[in-house]
């Protein structure tokens, strides 16, 4: 059988100021079993010339040795070069006389170890442990710079596909738009004219009930699209989230009422797509699961921050609901708002669950556009309850 090819020698920067201790120290390294490549120097000109001089990973340093006290400079000071040029070399303090709170600093400051001259014998075992630590300590460091790098992918990820999913929603509105609610719009027309023009009263029965099929599909079609593409947001966040929560209260028998503290916001681009969806699928899901009889909607801008808040009085929300595996309602929701920097908080407990959005601002949006608390919007007047945004210009 082959044997394995002999590891390389240690190189070891030593800083001392005495040859004998040099010589000693070495002696001690090679009877633990290491064979050594050693640089003695003893001023701090030398250490930092040793330092910049290393040059690449095939003249790398594997350990520094270093007395406490050599003329004009110390190991503690040395130590600190290092931390400075962030070199993160296993650093083992050496010193004929060293009293434990000088041990401790040195600890504190990222030594490896410290020996005293008088009891070198462990010193072997002391380099490989400070060599394997350091080793153990760049590979977590490099673990946690791959996550982050991970993690850095994923959010690019995650903004690319929510901005994906909007374009293509926007385009699928469109189409919707364009030639599924015009042919619906044409053909109702028709089947209105023939309907008046019928000979028979059977005739102008079914042609009646046609009617009536073509009405559901076109409210079904303006309801779709509206779901694709909030064309309400045109108007502002606030005009959307109004007629957001007069339609929700219409449609669900759920009361909604709806607050801000402004009547118009000026918002960086993406915010109240954001804002918007949040407040839409806070609202299903209490439709869904909260059995609520109220919820309110909150939108405050202010103090540097967005702050978009949709509470129901409903049941709340159990540990055995957050830890449901296919639960992607709340973990979508808090990487949409992350596209946009902000984030998504949860409170709930036995008198209902609070969704509330923050996303940071510039100052001059976040105080734009603020009214006084006595104008503030509470609720949807009958007129504004009564209004759809989103219906078509018929054709």
């Amino acid at each position: 059988m082959a044997s394995s090819a002999p590891k390389r020698p240690l190189r070891v920067l030593h800083l001392e100021d005495s040859p004998l201790d040099h010589e000693l120290a070495l002696a001690h390294l090679r009877r633990g079993g290491l064979a050594v490549e050693c640089r003695r120097v003893e001023s701090r000109a030398e250490f930092e010339a040793a330092l910049d001089r290393r040059g690449g990973a095939a003249n790398r340093w594997d350990l520094v040795l270093s007395d406490y006290n050599v003329p004009g400079f110390s190991g503690i000071e040395a130590l600190r070069l290092l931390r400075e040029r962030r070199m993160d070399l296993p650093f083992i303090l050496v010193s004929g006389e060293i009293g434990e709170d000088t041990a401790v600093e040195a600890m504190r400051n990222g030594a490896s170890d410290y020996l005293l001259k008088a009891n070198l014998a462990r010193l072997a075992v002391a380099a490989e442990h400070a060599i394997e630590a350091a080793e153990v300590k760049r590979a977590h460091v490099a673990a946690d710079r791959a996550l982050q790098s991970s993690r850095e992918q994923l959010a690019a990820l995650a903004r690319h596909l929510q901005t994906s999913i909007e374009a293509e929603r926007t385009h699928i509105a469109r189409e919707i738009h364009d030639d599924v609610g015009g042919s619906l719009t044409a053909l109702k027309f028709d089947l209105d004219w023939m309907r008046r023009h019928a000979g028979t009263p059977a005739m102008q029965q079914r042609a009646t009930a046609a009617i009536e099929l073509l009405t559901h599909a076109i409210d079904a079609s303006k309801r779709i699209m509206h779901n694709l593409r909030p064309a309400i947001l045109e108007q502002g966040l606030v005009a959307a989230l109004q007629w957001m929560a007069g339609n929700f209260e219409r449609r669900t028998g759920i009361e909604c009422g709806f607050r801000s503290s402004h009547e118009m916001v000026h918002l960086p681009p993406g915010v109240p797509l954001v804002a918007y969806r949040m407040a839409q699928e806070a609202l299903t899901n209490v439709s869904k699961h909260a059995q609520a009889t109220r919820v309110r909607i909150e939108l405050a801008v202010g103090a540097g921050a967005l702050s978009l808040e949709v509470s129901d009085n409903g049941r709340g929300l159990t540990e055995a609901d957050r830890a449901k595996a296919r639960s992607f309602g709340l973990r979508g929701l808090t990487e949409r708002a992350s596209t946009v920097g902000g984030w998504v908080d949860v409170i709930s407990g036995d008198s209902g669950t609070s969704l509330i959005l923050s996303v940071p601002l510039e100052p001059a949006l976040a105080e734009a556009g603020a009214v006084d608390d006595e104008d503030e919007v509470d609720e949807l007047d009958d007129d504004e309850r009564r209004h759809d945004p989103s219906a078509w210009t018929p054709l």
